[in-house]
């Protein structure tokens, strides 16, 4: 039973390593997971208007024990974010989110930042992650990492922590990065999704 086991847990690994690798071909379109998207030298995918899918409904509690729908913020930019308190690149690119979130709200501009709190297990964990980086948008509390897996395989899913998805105004997925990301690169995700007509 134990060999059955170990040959499923390196099946599933190496399944995942597949699906994380055919995503980044240099920048050409990729269509071998399902998905019509392009991934640049910087390792952000970007899908063109016309070929997006529907992200999932993704809700539950926030860190901070209220409750809330992604499907309401529709009519928005909305980006997320998908990190732990416990993962050092998270660490690292959290003050670019807060700094980013802040100066879009502070201008009006119709962008909504939702994080996604995964593997942590405690809120205490999670909310003292918030405190210390300045973030002030909501956190769905997702320790078992369920709100992921509502992502359907070949799609530009969260396969990474930190995991960043930018979904469109019709909240359709039309950017993804699995790397923890800089200022710069957040709002190059960001600026031309906020664009569109």
């Amino acid at each position: 039973m134990r060999i059955g086991r170990a040959l499923l847990l390196t099946a599933v690994t190496l399944a995942g390593a597949l699906t994380l690798s055919a995503c980044d071909d240099g920048g050409k379109p990729n269509g071998s997971a399902g998905g019509n998207y392009v991934t640049g030298t910087a390792g952000i995918s970007t899908v063109a208007q016309g070929s997006r899918t529907e992200a999932p409904k993704l809700d539950g509690e926030t860190v901070d024990g209220k409750t809330l729908d992604t499907t309401s913020l529709k009519g928005k930019v909305v980006v997320l974010n998908v990190w732990g308190s416990w993962c050092p690149p998270c660490r690292a690119e959290a003050p670019n989110f807060a700094k980013v979130s802040k100066e879009l709200a502070d201008a009006g501009k119709d962008v909504a930042f939702v994080g996604i709190n995964t593997r942590d297990s405690s809120r205490q964990n999670a909310a003292s992650f918030e405190e210390n980086f300045g973030i002030t948008y909501p956190s769905l509390y997702d320790p078992d990492g369920k709100l992921l897996l509502r992502f359907p395989a070949g799609t530009l899913n969260p396969q990474a922590i930190p995991s960043t998805i930018v979904l469109d105004k019709q909240g359709r997925v039309a950017a993804r990065t699995l790397v923890a990301i800089s200022e710069p690169q957040l709002r190059s995700m960001i600026d031309p999704v906020l664009a569109e007509q």
